[in-house]
């Protein structure tokens, strides 16, 4: 029985972890035993921050909106609240660009949903 040398599939494996490891500082970047792990650490983080990232930016349409909605005597849960009740279903990302670059149609959403919330006080 022949020995196997196994320098080649050794060197591949290394060579994978040294690419995802390029850019780091120190021996993380050139030693395998400590690239190995903060390449998996950073695995780890990408994994959660794409998780994250929705979250994130959804707390920033949120944001977005309550400051819009402000002018109009309202605040952010009362203009959902609103929306809702005429029946407008627009996510949070769109109305979020709309304020910020069309102004006068979020204007007259915001006018909608504060209709209908005067319509439904009126009726109780």
């Amino acid at each position: 029985m022949a020995r196997v040398k196994r320098g080649v599939t050794s060197h591949a494996k290394h060579k994978k972890v040294y690419k995802a490891a390029k850019g780091y500082r120190g021996r993380r970047k050139n030693t395998i035993r400590a690239a190995k792990p903060a390449v998996e650490k950073a695995g780890q983080y990408a994994f959660r921050d794409r998780k994250r990232k929705k979250r994130t930016f959804r707390a920033l349409w949120i944001q977005r909106l309550n400051a819009a909605v402000r002018p109009f005597g309202m605040t952010y849960s009362v203009f959902i609240n609103g929306l809702s009740k005429s029946g407008i279903m627009v996510d949070r990302k769109v109305l979020s660009d709309l304020a910020i670059h069309e102004p006068a149609a979020f204007q007259a959403i915001a006018e909608k949903a504060k209709a209908a919330l005067e319509k439904t006080a009126l009726a109780a």
